[in-house]
């Protein structure tokens, strides 16, 4: 399966909010910029996986689609590495030809928050929900606090990751948050799950991302080159999910990205960059762990070292990711890979940029590695 699936488009709309706007509307929007880029027609369309946009049915119909094979996926962020490996393996199979892939959230404008009564994170937590532990951002200050304990972990850490995706970020014309951060601006932001605060919590933004993936075969000759899907793979760690895990995920990421390596015959330490799934910055720790670039509890120094910045040894969210150009719940993070592998990339652009992998560490995690050759 190496190198047989390519993104052959993508598109995106603005970020920000985006008033009087559906998911369905910067879906569509999105999907047509996907369409343009590729030189495709809505007709060659015949595979379709939504996510977050409520109805693939409404959407199809919205978008003048007639896919043969096409699905609904939910909104969380693990969703997204998941949900390119089945659109993948769909055209694998033969069941699809070209798969468009379209994420569209209007959280921003709606007013959606992550937590609070009505969203117990990871399904429905009984054993955390009645102490008011009903976010994301509640969880990863629990598994940050205990990282943090048994390895003695430097904080400013999480500042150098903030501070660096926001000089990223700067760089990159759709980003929402282009205003500078320095150290203190970090440090004086206040707690919202201490110790985790405001700056390093992602944002909540409205925006449309889409992909079109097409068999190898018949990627090239279109309007821009392929960028090749060379690897993929995921691990679940379900079992005693409502408690934060031991190992903040480590495990379960190593072996997505093993089974990813084994496929592409490259992996992490052969990136030229790295699209690391940033909901909260100690997640970006917890990753650089899990893909075998620090040892545990040592991915702190890397960063310190400069290692995550466009001239470091692991260049990463060369976009400004989640925390600052906009949270499109790992979406537009791999959009970026595309681009930066296509040398679109502009100001931001990394030289020489052939291998890049993305990953998200969660209860089911995910990699998966781009490369601009077959």
């Amino acid at each position: 399966m190496k190198s047989s699936v390519a993104v052959v488009g993508v598109g995106t709309t603005g970020f920000g909010r985006l008033p009087d706007r559906t998911s369905f509307d910067l879906g569509v929007e999105a999907l047509q910029a996907a369409l343009d880029d590729a030189g495709l027609e809505a007709a060659d369309i015949d595979g379709l996986v939504v996510a977050r946009i409520p109805d693939n049915q409404r959407f199809a119909e919205l978008a003048g689609l007639a896919p043969n094979v096409s699905s609904t996926w939910p909104a969380a962020g693990r969703i997204c590495g998941i949900a390119i490996a089945y659109a993948a393996m769909l055209i694998e199979s033969g069941q699809a030809r070209r798969v468009a892939l379209v994420y569209g959230n209007d959280g921003r404008s709606a007013g959606a928050t992550y937590g609070g009564a009505g969203d117990a994170y990871g399904g429905g937590m009984s054993f955390w929900a009645p102490y008011g532990m009903t976010s994301p951002g509640a969880f990863h200050a629990l598994m940050y606090a205990r990282y943090a304990h048994e390895h003695r972990s430097d904080p400013a850490a999480l500042a150098e990751i903030s501070l660096t995706f926001r000089r990223h970020a700067a760089l990159n014309p759709l980003a929402v948050m282009q205003k500078a951060l320095t150290r203190d601006d970090y440090f004086a932001s206040r707690y919202i799950a201490e110790p985790l605060r405001l700056l390093d919590y992602c944002l909540i933004n409205d925006g449309g991302v889409a992909m079109i993936m097409s068999a190898a075969q018949e990627a090239r000759g279109l309007a821009k080159p392929p960028v090749y899907l060379a690897g993929h793979g995921q691990c679940a760690d379900f079992a005693g999910a409502s408690f934060p895990p031991a190992d903040h995920w480590r495990g379960a990421l190593a072996s997505a990205h093993e089974s990813a390596r084994a496929m592409a015959g490259r992996g992490a330490a052969d990136a030229d960059a790295l699209m690391l799934y940033d909901n909260f910055t100690p997640a970006v720790l917890f990753e650089l762990e899990g893909l075998g670039l620090a040892e545990a509890g040592r991915a702190d120094r890397l960063v310190l070292d400069g290692a995550l910045g466009l001239q470091g040894a692991h260049p990463a969210n060369p976009s400004g990711g989640h925390l600052s150009e906009s949270y499109m719940q790992g979406w537009a993070l791999n959009v970026e890979a595309v681009r930066q592998i296509r040398g679109e990339a502009l100001a931001r652009q990394i030289p020489g940029a052939a291998t890049i992998v993305y990953a998200c560490a969660a209860p089911q995690s995910s990699v998966l590695i781009y490369g601009g050759e077959a």
